[in-house]
């Protein structure tokens, strides 16, 4: 289930932004953080099953019809269980008027997604 972050999930959304490349540095984990908590457009997003965070994604609103994936990362306990596929769809869900798009970094990973390809769509 995709949840809304919180500032309480804090220390389990930079666990899990570490996984992503370039995010390694805890400065810049930390400027990561202010930025979905501050910044106009960004949403994090956290995915849970049963009382466990295992993922989260993030997206920033480009514009009235597009969200652009920048962060998407599954605990490495639970890849290849089709959870990133679920965020993507889920995120999709929540954005029905949104064309959901990746930049750079998620492209790879988001066209598996999209494409239905959930055995491969894990990082």
């Amino acid at each position: 289930m995709l949840i809304r972050y919180k500032k309480q999930f804090e220390k389990i959304a930079m666990g899990l932004l570490s996984f992503m490349p370039g995010e390694k540095d805890i400065k810049k984990l930390q400027h990561t953080m202010k930025q979905y908590e501050s910044a106009e457009g960004w949403q994090l997003f956290l995915w849970k099953e049963g009382e466990d965070i295992i993922g989260l994604i993030g997206v920033f609103h480009t514009s009235d019809v597009t969200a652009e994936i920048h962060h998407i990362s599954v605990n490495p306990s639970h890849r290849y269980q089709g959870i990133g596929h679920n965020m993507v769809k889920a995120l999709g869900d929540l954005f029905p008027n949104k064309t959901i798009t990746s930049n750079e970094v998620t492209a790879s990973f988001y066209e598996k997604c999209k494409d239905g390809l959930s055995a491969d769509c894990e990082n």
